[in-house]
């Protein structure tokens, strides 16, 4: 359920024009709704222009159905409920998300990094829930309309959120961050990821960094103390930021690290003379980086001992990333959900941990600018370094990929597909991977049947 959250307060947030009876401005909803699909009674419906469909068609259907108010740019003939009309629905969600998010007093973490910015927040979820109700982003809703969403999704008993934003441009952390106002603030790499809009790494922190100017007075920062560019912001409004890192023995750090692939990732967590012992639930020795980040979180908000330990060891893998599939004939690496240079090196580096025959099928990594055949074939190299048995690269920038890794290309994935059978063995271990767009989960359903 939500907090009171009355049409008449919603239409003061926007600045939009509340048109229906006076009676009902008073009016409490129950949820937000995007897709007329899932309105129930109570909900605010989104009225939304998409480029196949188009909320304000649906208007009327969802008032049936128990809406009790759209948020809409064009008001309905007849409206048989309260509209409120607006220059941009997308914009007046933005605000409205705000005027929510301001009825809590909570901790609210804001998540981002070029590289495992989900995983952490699953992680971050799973210790955080340890003591308190928390609330958490869910699927990829991480962008300008699923920032807002989320946050309009949070419970009235919440006791804490993690939120996760993601970024491609100047501009937009600056616009999800007005609404998070997080009170803690969690990066995790600067990466080459989005350069055809953020140009370098310098551009990319520049851009992540933005969250700092909305955070709440007297929030923290917690930085990955590992990463060339975070590891030299000294002071952030004011406060030094509390590090992390799997090689830093001044920050919250790691030793012991054993990677025993499908069982786990052995390490002790090291911070203020405490030595935690963790079996991480994961198969890449990376999820030490983000379990540092969730237990310095943890820790920051008063968690035991015995809490931050249970937390990191619930941690659950989402679909798509970094996912063990075993048909019984082979092993698939599931980590197809994105891609760019350093989570493909890392998910290589978890490759390597598997016994037997290591493949790695890798596709083309986007938005990496004017560098981008230069790093598809560092990448190659990388994998051909590492010593994976067989790598094969499909789509028109893995090309370069494949010459760096002296391994096979294929233009398509159907042109992949003819092959693939005589291409992988019983017992290998493969590696899925490539941008969201390249669709490599069709390689991961081909590969199930082999």
């Amino acid at each position: 359920m939500m907090k009171h959250f009355t049409l008449e307060e919603i239409a003061a947030a926007c600045g939009g024009q509340y048109v229906g009876s006076d009676d009902l401005r008073q009016t409490y909803i129950t949820s937000v709704e995007r897709d007329s699909r899932n309105i129930q009674n109570g909900s605010l419906f989104l009225a939304i222009r998409g480029e196949r469909v188009d909320g304000h068609d649906f208007i009327e259907q969802c008032f049936e159905k128990g809406a009790v108010c759209a948020v809409c740019e064009k008001l309905p003939e007849n409206p048989s409920k309260p509209c409120i009309v607006v220059p941009s629905t997308l914009e007046a969600v933005k605000k409205i998300a705000k005027a929510y998010r301001e009825k809590f007093d909570i901790p609210i973490v804001g998540i981002s990094g070029s590289v495992g910015k989900t995983s952490t927040k699953e992680m971050l979820y799973a210790v955080l829930s340890q003591k308190f109700k928390t609330h958490k982003t869910q699927g990829n809703l991480n962008n300008e309309l699923g920032v807002p969403l989320t946050l309009l999704a949070m419970p009235e008993d919440a006791e804490a959120a993690v939120i996760e934003m993601g970024i491609s441009g100047f501009g937009e952390m600056s616009r999800l961050a007005q609404m998070v106002q997080p009170t803690v603030c969690v990066l995790t790499v600067i990466g080459n990821c989005h350069l055809e809009n953020l140009g370098d790494l310098d551009g990319v922190l520049k851009a992540k960094t933005e969250m700092f100017d909305y955070a709440r007075e007297g929030a923290a920062f917690i930085l990955n103390g590992d990463d060339d560019k975070l590891k030299t912001v000294t002071e952030v409004n004011g406060v030094k930021p509390i590090f992390y890192g799997m090689m830093n023995e001044n920050a919250y750090h790691a030793v012991n690290i054993k990677n025993n692939a499908e069982k786990g990732v052995a390490c002790t967590l090291c911070f203020k003379q405490k030595q935690l012992d963790v079996v991480i639930p994961a198969i890449g020795s990376y999820m030490v980086s983000n379990a540092l980040a969730a237990v310095a979180a943890g820790d920051l908000l008063g968690l035991t001992d015995e809490q931050l330990v249970a937390g990191v060891q619930a941690y659950q893998t989402v679909g798509g990333r970094a996912n063990v599939i075993n048909t019984g004939k082979i092993r698939i690496i599931d980590d197809c959900y994105n891609a760019n240079p350093n989570s493909v090196k890392a998910s290589i580096d978890t490759l390597k941990n598997f016994d037997g025959r290591k493949v790695a099928i890798l596709g083309d990594m986007k938005e990496l600018g004017k560098e981008e055949q230069k790093l598809h074939f560092e990448v190659g190299q990388y994998a051909k370094a590492q010593g994976i048995d067989l790598i094969i690269a499909v789509g028109p920038l893995a090309l370069e990929l494949a010459k760096g890794a002296e391994g096979l290309w294929f233009a398509t994935i159907g042109d992949l597909d003819s092959d693939i059978n005589s291409l992988i063995k019983n017992k290998d271990t493969v590696l899925v991977k490539a941008s969201h767009s390249m669709q490599f989960d069709k390689i991961v359903e081909s590969l199930k049947y082999f």
